[in-house]
């Protein structure tokens, strides 16, 4: 393949970089250490283009390179110090001399490292796989979790007695069949259930999503959604703790509903009305807990999505490393369970789109609530949705969180921050100008947003975007 300067050109005007492009400017050389480390990453993510000679910021102009003037050279050591061919080209383009990498993906299965780090990138940083990433990248090609039998060689009545088929019809918005055999037809079409040599097998996946009762399913009881409410603001005295018993989709309205009754409520008084508000409002729970439950990591055993209800906040959290970076959960997404989510969606319960987290950050800020904290744990991924707190409540973290979070939203939503945008987020007068000016500063300052380049320079019509942008 032979790579031309029109081809450079394309590159440079895309919106950003991405998984599978990386530019470097290397005017006159470039640590091959950190080059096998571009490549490895690159590599574990599908293969792209490392190119050297062009500034990594807009407008990325070509700079031109003297680094690896033998490009034969480079490409045999790259082989013996990586075990995997890289092909290079240094491609003379009017403006300068530009070296580009052509990384192949890895193959089905299996993982690159270097010097032992089995290495991806975050941002415009390089950084170790997770043990969850790894895990599913070495069982690739492998039977998924949900798709092996929860019971094998069951009857027919067995089935409809053992699924919710009425509510999963229901929520497909489907016409209920006249026989038996039609909807067992329906869920093997679905690849819910499967036919076996003395019956059929129902799937994981037909449990998880239908089961009237998860109690009767020995392996995914332990997958049943699990809500604890306490007394205040820590953990030292529980009120009440559930375990639900339905299958995700024919339980999932419920659920929402249980944990809006549980939450605390707060006093309103709007005009000579007197009025009881929830803690929270029933979209964010809803979409956090419909993210919880499919991004979850189902070969981990003894475990399950938990939501935690306190007197000032709640903790929903689901088994597993996340697959996108927490700082990315606004506009990134990659589906961790693909057929889960996309039945999902079907059902009504999800998009797969990236709203549900838009959604989440909006209702925040419309309720000028705190920041969502999007964290985590040993093994688990954690979000904390906060209860309202005045602005003069608010610590530095949660400050810096809602300014990033509101640059990214605006990002999505092809807008620019201003500090008018970040005053209306927090409810301020314009009067305040000058402590979300100090906001604005601690958040380029943390390297999580940073001056719109196509902005005016006039500091009063400042514009920010993220820093990944």
């Amino acid at each position: 393949m032979t790579i031309t300067p029109e081809q450079i050109d394309l590159w440079r005007s895309a919106a950003s970089e991405t998984q599978n492009l990386e530019f470097k400017e290397a005017n006159q050389q470039y640590d091959t250490r950190r080059l096998c480390k571009y490549c490895v990453a690159i590599a574990n993510e599908g293969g792209g283009h490392l190119g050297l000679g062009i500034a990594d910021k807009a407008p990325r102009q070509i700079v031109g390179s003297q680094a690896f003037l033998d490009t034969q050279d480079i490409a045999e050591k790259l082989f013996q110090w990586l075990g995997f061919r890289v092909d290079v080209e240094a491609v003379l383009h009017p403006h300068g001399r530009v070296v580009i990498f052509i990384i192949p993906g890895r193959p089905k299965g299996t993982a690159y490292h270097y010097e032992g780090a089995y290495l991806m990138r975050s941002g415009e940083q390089l950084v170790p796989m997770s043990e969850d990433q790894l895990r599913r990248i070495f069982s690739e090609g492998q039977p998924d979790w949900l798709e092996f039998p929860a019971i094998k060689d069951v009857s027919a009545q067995d089935v409809v007695q053992l699924l919710d088929t009425q509510t999963f019809f229901d929520l497909l918005s489907m016409p209920y069949p006249t026989d038996q055999s039609g909807v067992l037809a329906r869920l093997i079409e679905e690849r819910l259930i499967e036919e076996s040599l003395r019956g059929f097998n129902i799937l994981n996946i037909g449990a998880v999503l239908l089961a009237k009762n998860l109690r009767n399913f020995q392996n995914i009881s332990r997958k049943a959604p699990r809500v604890i409410v306490y007394a205040g603001e820590s953990k030292m005295q529980t009120l009440s703790d559930v375990t639900g018993e339905k299958g995700y989709a024919v339980g999932f309205t419920g659920l929402v509903q249980y944990v809006m009754g549980k939450l605390p409520q707060n006093e309103m008084i709007e005009g000579a009305i007197r009025r009881e508000i929830k803690l929270l409002p029933e979209v964010v729970i809803r979409e956090l807990l419909a993210n919880a439950l499919i991004h979850q990591d189902f070969e981990m055993g003894g475990t399950s999505p938990i939501v935690e209800v306190f007197s000032n906040r709640v903790e929903i959290s689901n088994p597993g490393d996340p697959i996108v970076p927490v700082e990315r959960f606004i506009d990134g997404y990659q589906s961790r369970n693909e057929r889960l989510a996309d039945l999902m969606r079907r059902f009504g319960i999800c998009e797969e789109k990236s709203s549900g987290i838009d959604r989440v950050i909006e209702a925040a800020e419309i309720m000028q609530l705190p920041a969502p904290e999007f964290l985590t744990s040993h093994r688990r991924t954690i979000v904390v949705i906060h209860g309202p707190r005045a602005f003069r409540e608010m610590n530095g973290s949660d400050r810096v969180r809602a300014c990033y979070q509101h640059c990214v939203l605006q990002y999505v939503l092809r807008k620019q921050m201003t500090n008018q945008s970040l005053r209306e987020r927090f409810g301020l007068s314009e009067g305040s100008s000058n402590s979300v000016s100090q906001i604005i500063t601690s958040t380029i300052e943390q390297g999580l947003i940073k001056n719109d380049p196509n902005a005016p320079e006039s500091r009063r019509y400042a514009r920010y975007i993220p820093a990944w942008a």
